[in-house]
């Protein structure tokens, strides 16, 4: 195997295919700890992933074990023996609909349906938005992740982009990481949202509740920005805005300032008001999207209208409030 310079698109190509990786660590890596630089050189794998290739002893530097908070220098050869992923036998093509708001040979924009897991994961290895994309773009299998950049929730429908080319994720993630990616959401809220504002609280891991997001003293910087649409008696309708995409933002957000999502299984209040219909969800809907197109270096934006039940959910609450 021959070393890798400090391209990630050079690396992905490599990584998709060769278990066993050797890369050697950039001059302008220079005094970065391991785990950053890592980040840096693999933007396709997460930091949670690479952390605990660190941890469990699969990544080696100069032949030594690594240690995450070790600084190099440049010049150092780094070994990766993650061997193969457990998601990787999911990933297999599938005949599943997709709603493709656009589409060009860069990048593809679906509005996803609420109900579709993106990524295999531990109990969802088929029938997700991957499976669906390499059947609808089968080039996208040399593409890590097959080309997904950022995520949804299962119940959280609407818009994400995905890369159709190493060189436009490698922009796309480096777009999300400058913050530069606009998302917008329509959020229907218990209560009522007095005025427009901004929750800038670190999220991470729930200290007790492991499957759950709370906002944490250490946990990582998460601002999110929202403005009152419309009000109903026990409800608002919020459009939120994204300067960065935690795990579950939104709906941590808003409900450490008491205004948990309508339909949130996980965040929301135990009971729901008798005055607000049953949503078998989270009334999440990623709206609008506006990123700058990796090839054309052009801003581009879109628009998914609301899922019927999102619709249907908001005409009751106007018709009641009439």
């Amino acid at each position: 195997m021959s070393a890798f310079k400090k391209n990630p698109a050079d690396y992905s190509a490599k990584a998709s295919a060769d278990p066993a990786r050797i890369l050697q660590i950039p001059a302008d890596c220079a005094g970065l700890r391991l785990d950053q630089a890592l980040a840096r050189l693999l933007p396709e794998h997460s930091r949670s992933r690479l952390a605990a290739w660190v941890k469990q002893g699969k990544v080696s530097v100069d032949d030594t074990p690594g240690d995450a908070k070790r600084k190099v220098w440049g010049g150092e050869r780094i070994t990766l023996d993650a061997g193969p992923l457990p998601d990787d036998a999911a990933q297999a093509p599938e005949d599943i609909p997709l709603a493709v708001a656009h589409e060009d040979a860069d990048i593809l924009v679906v509005d996803k349906p609420a109900g579709l897991v993106v990524h295999p994961g531990s109990g969802n290895w088929q029938g997700t938005l991957l499976n669906a994309l390499l059947h609808h773009a089968p080039q996208l299998a040399g593409i890590p992740r097959a080309g997904i950049v950022h995520r949804l929730d299962k119940d959280t429908s609407g818009l994400l982009v995905v890369a159709k080319t190493l060189e436009a994720q490698t922009d796309l993630v480096r777009q999300l990481q400058a913050r530069t990616v606009k998302r917008h959401y329509l959020a229907l809220a218990h209560g009522c949202v007095a005025r427009d504002g901004v929750v800038d609280a670190p999220i991470g891991r729930h200290p007790v509740q492991r499957t759950k997001m709370a906002v944490v003293g250490g946990g990582r910087a998460a601002r999110t920005h929202y403005h009152v649409l419309e009000r109903f008696t026990h409800a608002t309708l919020l459009e939120c805005a994204l300067e960065t995409g935690r795990t579950h933002q939104i709906r941590v957000h808003l409900a450490s300032i008491g205004h948990a999502l309508v339909g949130d299984p996980t965040y929301g209040p135990r009971r729901a008001l008798p005055s607000l219909p049953a949503f078998p969800r989270q009334a999440l809907h990623a709206w609008r999207l506006a990123l700058v197109h990796p090839a054309t270096q052009i801003e581009m934006g879109w628009e998914a209208p609301l899922p019927q039940d999102f619709a249907h959910l908001l005409a009751h609450l106007r018709s009641a409030a009439a």
